[in-house]
């Protein structure tokens, strides 16, 4: 075994002092490349790729996920906080389900389940079963206030009253519940989702009330419920100031999507980036308008609706007044003293006739809101966008606010119009690939792959050259000893001698004599060994 690794080595050191010096840094740099482009691609092929599964998790709920995952097998990492666990992708969907299944993600809350569970066979005292009672029903508040959109954590802590034989009912006192919520980030509550809250707790705890309800928040202070259900309704986010706020983001996100509509056949979607801000007018007013309208061929004097005509005639006969008053001797002074006889007639005509115009009413109610003012802020990436294109979609988007502020009321000139629209043209950054943490762009390996190939293509040139140039030496150092005369090789008469002695004394001779005989002596003697 001992002469087999001796002649491997040897044959192995007989290879490598066949290159010069030039080319064993060729093949040592070669090997070292390929050897670090094999390393490296297979630390990439067989890592493991972790995701989050868990977060926001307490060191209750952390130890619990941790213990399942350890009994499973299943291998894990814990953040720096201890509130975040990450498990292989792909095994991140079964053990979010199995983990959830079981209910191990409390929150730090126990529920009436886990008072089940660790009732005693012996039993509690009264004690005993009321603080266990207020601990369960805590926990039963708090998921129910988890499992609303945007609660990332409760606390709840509910006091329920004494209960005593002697009190009658006006005297009870009323159950009362603290609870501070912490929202997710980004997240704000509208008034109907305060609502839920006040009701989630309300019917949950027995013998509670709106008023015995505290609800506050680490980022928006204290809640309050609406009117509806008892309260003043003036939270921090109230139903008409969360519709006023809805209408100008849903105002804003319809202009930015119709200007990416219309840049992004022209630059692309990823080279732009589309900001708008506006101010809206919400005050709704509501006009009546009563107008009294002629028709037409009728002299302006509308529809007949009641007609009366009416004709009289009179006829008769009286005495009138004469002679010459108070003259005769029985009148009576200045009285007329006598009358005469006369015919009289009369006629009366009446025509009534009533008439209705043509009456229209209007009541124009104005439009939900008003642009009060709006700025558009667009950004274009430079490499493929020119100055003189940027200030063409400018001057676009400067008829467009123009368009939007016509019944704002301000009378702006062209250059107050154009300072609320900016294009800013210049590189993106976001273009550009990078890699994070230890993770190797495909690129990079795909890179270093041809780099090896190409070093290890040149080193086997290398070696084949060097054989080939090998072969030639040897060829030609074959035909140069052909052509060569031929050396007769001294001999020794070995059979004729009797002991080594003379065998040595031989040579030694032939040594002292010619040495160079000797030495090819010698070389044959070890090629026919």
């Amino acid at each position: 075994m001992n002469e087999k690794w001796a002649q491997v080595r040897e044959k192995l050191t007989g290879f490598w002092n066949q290159y010069s010096k030039k080319q064993k840094w060729v093949l040592a740099s070669t090997a070292a490349l390929l050897l670090l482009a094999v390393i490296l691609l297979v630390s990439w092929l067989s890592r493991t790729e972790y995701e989050v599964a868990f977060q926001n998790l307490d060191s209750t709920d952390s130890a619990a996920i941790m213990q399942y995952l350890d009994g499973q097998g299943i291998p894990y990492k814990l953040s720096a906080d201890g509130t975040s666990i990450s498990v292989p992708s792909a095994s991140a969907s079964r053990a979010r389900v199995d983990i959830g299944s079981q209910g191990l993600i409390q929150n730090g809350s126990m529920g009436f389940k886990e008072l089940s569970q660790s009732s005693s066979a012996i039993g509690t005292t009264q004690e005993e079963f009321n603080v266990k009672y207020r601990n369960a029903l805590n926990g039963e508040v708090q998921q129910l206030l988890l499992s609303k959109q945007g609660v990332q954590r409760a606390k709840v802590l509910v006091t329920l009253p004494q209960e005593s034989v002697f009190v009658s009912e006006a005297d009870k006192e009323k159950a009362s519940a603290s609870v501070v919520l912490t929202f997710k980030p980004g997240f704000r509550p509208s008034q109907d989702e305060i609502d839920s809250y006040f009701k989630l707790v309300k019917t949950a705890v027995p013998n509670l009330d709106i008023d015995g309800i505290t609800i506050a928040s680490t980022t928006s202070g204290d809640l309050e419920p609406s009117s509806a259900l008892g309260g003043t309704g003036t939270g921090v986010a109230g139903g008409l100031i969360e519709q006023q706020l809805a209408s100008t983001r849903s105002f804003e996100n319809d202009i930015k999507k119709k200007i990416q509509q219309f840049l992004s056949p022209m630059v692309g979607t990823e080279n732009m980036v589309v900001n708008v801000v506006s101010s809206l007018n919400f005050d709704k007013s509501t006009t009546e308008a009563n107008n009294v309208v002629p028709l037409p061929n009728n002299d302006n004097k509308g529809i007949i609706i009641g007609e009366e005509h009416t004709s009289e005639t009179t006829t008769g006969s009286g005495g009138s007044t004469g002679g010459i008053a108070g003259t005769g001797q029985t009148d009576v002074a200045n009285y007329p003293g006598g009358a005469a006889s006369s015919n009289s007639s009369s006629e009366k005509t009446t025509d009534t006739i009533n008439y209705e115009p043509s009456r229209e009413k209007k009541v124009i109610e104005s439009a939900p809101y008003k642009v009060k003012d709006v700025s558009i802020s667009v950004g274009l990436d430079s490499s493929v966008v020119t100055e003189q294109q940027a200030t063409q979609y400018q001057q676009s988007l400067i008829s467009t606010v123009r368009t939007l502020l016509a019944d704002s009321g301000l009378n702006l000139t062209d250059e107050e119009v154009s300072k609320r629209v900016t294009v800013v043209s210049q590189a993106f950054n976001a273009n550009a690939a990078q890699s994070t943490g230890l993770a190797i762009s495909p690129y990079w390996l795909a890179g270093i792959g041809v780099l090896a190939l190409a070093l290890l293509g040149g080193g086997g040139y290398f070696i084949v050259a060097r054989r080939r140039r090998a072969a030639r030496e040897a060829a030609e150092l074959a035909a140069a000893a052909e052509a060569a005369p031929k050396v007769e090789l001294p001999t020794i008469d070995i059979d004729n001698v009797s002991s080594e002695s003379q065998v040595r004394k031989q040579l030694e001779n032939l040594a002292k004599r010619k040495p160079e005989e000797f030495v090819n002596l010698l070389r044959t003697w070890l090629v026919d060994e």
